[in-house]
């Protein structure tokens, strides 16, 4: 956790001036690969006011690229006959504000990847090209003063005519922006032009941004227990302070409720909040959630947004327009002049670490934002990370307890189906089928959750055993039979599922192990009059589809719901009445030492979707180990009894939190490559002789080859973080001038998250 790292001596903050002397240097921050900055001269012509976070355009080599200003400086370790003058400033006003930069700078330095790619990373994808940074215009109409005068009724021949009068004199000196009426039918604009006509409403063209929606009616507060009481008590006095809190509630205990009060607070000083969730699937309900409850316009920022709807949302925010930002990873980023407190819910979650290109943890980071601003921030989770409990055992957060269920719904009971020599129907056992009968015979919905999407994960040619792999990986292709393709799940590559073995030409293919897809080809054999809804990545591909499959759910239409991770994160089902892990060994003997607890986050994350309105739930487990004692006691004792099992192996073993890591990948087209790079990389490690230190490896990725390159890694274990650093900062610059550096591609990741 970032409460905890070692900080490392940051990019030092050059003061800026009012304009650049002749003999000055601007420093700037280039999305290159090479860990440096880079020093220019100032435009020819430039009379603009330099302020860090600036953009600025310059040439880079043959290209003209847009990078940002860290600041300014009187000398240079370049001649300055050899240094090129920038073209132009791009901004009036720094586009990374300075908490922001300050936290950039110092991610740069902790997770020891070049600057210029941090800085990128930060900014909407329109704002690392030499875009200005502007929103889209949008027509906006507001009614007039004659036309306030009005009455509606009285435009009995023009019912379009009256109905959007009425709408615009609702909405007073606000008005309405053409978003809000394109949904509606018939001709709307010509009905709006007549009115302008009359000059009853008058037409502006207004910054996307800037168009405030109307005010509208909210759902009453919910009465909070004890604990969330206190919890919203102890948060709400620390506004004015950093610290790091805990909300270590079970599914269902009214966690958005408390951070609803929280955010409440927060906006009846003026002041902003910014909430992460982990997935985007879980952000059309919770902005549902908030909307019906704070009068505030709300922003949201993820990956499926058009770069301009990004760009609308990202000046909202920036302009203090919008009082809350709902986002992914990457909303961290966002400038917040008024934050006022950062939530980060479902903190545990893997989606929050970056694993390509600039690999921060957007938790550990948001921590550290919250340091910089000096504002609270809330983790929520039922199933917290072993990081952030740890983080609680040494005091460095405070953990606010919810150990009820809100309202009057009861914890779910489990059951363990020992499927050992059951016959089983594909996957699913008899004692399940009976089960989920009778639940949707009382009018229940049934949760099932398998987390391998496809139909089955392997084929086989009974014939001569032939297997179909992908060939740019080492790994199986996967069957979706529904559009009769192999894709692989690794690199993306496909081809048509083969009517004979492609090696001995037989016809017997056996379709080997269960996806979701299969699943529920099965489900319906069983439950032929039950509606069934599949969430996966491969029913919610299309724009809008995972917000058409919730509603049938809501609805109750949807009886029965089969899916991966994307169901069983967060959603508030309240209809659901069982919900069954199909395959819950995966994680009980796996080689990553993170594995058991990520297992236990999951039964918990799915059983949470089961019970939580008036009728109790019911979870059952399918499993070939019902006695294996890591399981029995998370069901048996719950998950601190499980996690403080886990933290006393983590201590035993020295691995993390008790100890830190980083790895250092390398691929290439070549078999060789990778691990000569890392054989060097090791040689030269050897030689700064850190104490406390070691190096493991290098061996093969556990994937050796994926999407037509080999892979290989190096493990780096520290007993203490700032010693982990004292090696890494050095030897990555040499890393870059090693030789065989130019025939891979290397990564550094610092706190891995995942390790095979």
């Amino acid at each position: 956790m970032v409460s905890i790292l070692h900080g490392l001596r940051p990019l030092q903050l050059l003061a800026y001036a009012p304009m650049p002397t002749p003999d000055a240097y601007l420093r700037i921050a280039i999305p290159s690969p090479l860990r440096r900055v880079f020093d220019y001269l100032p435009p020819k012509l430039c009379s603009t006011r330099l302020e860090p976070g600036m953009r600025v355009k310059v040439p880079f080599g043959q290209r003209e690229v847009v990078g940002v200003l860290l600041g300014t400086a009187d000398q240079s370790d370049v001649p300055r006959n050899k240094l090129k003058h920038a073209i132009v400033i791009l901004d009036d006003l720094p586009v990374v504000p300075r908490d922001i930069f300050r936290t950039l700078n110092w991610a740069a330095g902790y997770y020891h990847h070049p600057i210029g790619e941090v800085f990128a990373t930060a900014l909407p994808a329109l704002l690392r090209t030499d875009a200005p940074a502007q929103g889209q215009q949008i027509d906006h109409w507001q009614v007039s003063p004659m036309g306030a005068t009005i009455d509606p009724t009285s435009l009995k021949r023009a019912p379009r005519q009256a109905a959007l009068l009425h709408r615009l004199q609702q909405a007073r000196a606000e008005g309405l922006g053409a978003h809000v009426f394109s949904n509606d039918e018939g001709d709307w604009r010509g009905a709006i032009n007549r009115l302008e006509e009359h000059g009853w409403v008058t037409h502006t063209r207004r910054d996307a941004w800037q168009v405030i929606p109307p005010p509208r009616e909210l759902e009453g507060e919910h009465t909070l227990n004890p604990e969330q009481a206190h919890a919203v008590t102890v948060v709400t006095r620390a506004l004015a302070e950093f610290q790091t809190f805990l909300l270590e509630g079970i599914t269902g205990s009214g966690k958005t409720e408390v951070y609803l009060r929280i955010i409440e607070s927060v906006l009846a000083q003026g002041r902003q909040a910014l909430v992460l969730v982990p997935e985007i699937g879980l952000t059309p309900q919770l902005v549902q959630r908030f909307n019906t409850r704070l009068n505030t316009p709300l922003v949201v920022l993820h990956s499926h947004l058009t770069d301009h709807e990004r760009l609308n949302a990202w000046l909202a925010a920036r302009e203090n327009k919008a009082g809350v930002v709902i986002g992914t990873r990457s909303a961290l980023f966002t400038p917040l002049p008024g934050l006022g407190v950062i939530i980060v819910d479902e903190e545990h979650d893997l989606s929050y670490k970056q694993q390509d290109g600039f690999r921060y943890h957007a938790r550990d980071l948001a921590i550290m934002r919250a340091r910089e601003c000096g504002v609270p921030i809330v983790l929520g989770s039922a199933t917290p990370s072993l990081e952030s409990l740890f983080n609680v055992q040494q005091g460095r957060s405070q953990v606010l307890h919810l150990s009820q269920r809100a309202g009057n719904a009861r914890p779910p009971q489990f059951r363990v189906l020992d499927i050992r020599g059951l016959k089983m129907s594909e996957n699913l056992s008899p004692p399940l089928i009976q089960t989920t009968r009778a639940h949707l015979a009382a009018n229940g919905q049934v949760l099932l959750f398998l987390n391998r999407r496809g139909y089955a994960p392997m084929l086989l040619c009974h014939g001569c055993g032939w297997v179909a792999t992908c060939p740019r990986c080492d790994a199986r292709m996967t069957l979706h039979r529904h559009d009769h393709r192999l894709r692989c799940h690794h690199c993306g590559s496909e081809r048509p599922l083969p009517n004979k073995c492609p090696e001995c030409k037989g016809e017997e293919l056996r379709q080997l192990g269960y996806g979701t897809e299969r699943i529920e080809e099965d489900l319906q054999q069983h439950f032929p009059d039950a509606t069934i809804v599949r969430i996966d990545r491969d029913s919610t591909r299309r724009k809008g589809s995972m917000q058409q499959l919730l509603d049938e759910i809501h609805s109750g239409r949807g009886q029965i719901l089969v899916g991966t991770q994307m169901l069983a994160k967060g959603h508030h089902f309240p209809q659901v009445t069982l919900a069954a892990i199909l395959d819950a060994d995966y994680g009980l003997y796996s080689a990553d030492f993170r594995a058991a607890e990520r297992m236990a986050q999951q039964v918990l994350q799915v059983a949470g979707r089961s019970g939580r309105a008036e009728r109790q739930g019911e979870v059952l487990i399918q499993t070939h180990h019902p006695e294996n004692p890591l399981l029995a006691t998370l069901l048996q004792r719950g998950y601190r009894a499980f996690a403080g099992e886990l933290l006393q192996e983590r201590q035993a073993t020295t691995w993390p939190p008790y100890s830190h890591l980083a790895l250092l990948r390398a691929e290439a087209t070549h078999a060789e490559q990778p691990m000569a790079f890392l054989q060097q990389a090791k040689q030269l490690a050897a030689r700064y002789q850190v104490p406390g230190v070691q190096l493991l490896g290098p061996l093969p990725a556990p994937m050796p080859k994926r999407a037509g390159r080999y892979r290989a890694q190096l493990l780096i274990q520290a007993s203490e973080r700032p010693a982990l650093h004292q090696l890494l900062k050095p030897w990555v610059l040499e890393l870059e001038n090693a030789k065989t550096s130019r025939q891979v591609r290397w990564t550094l990741d610092v706190d891995p998250m995942e390790l095979f």
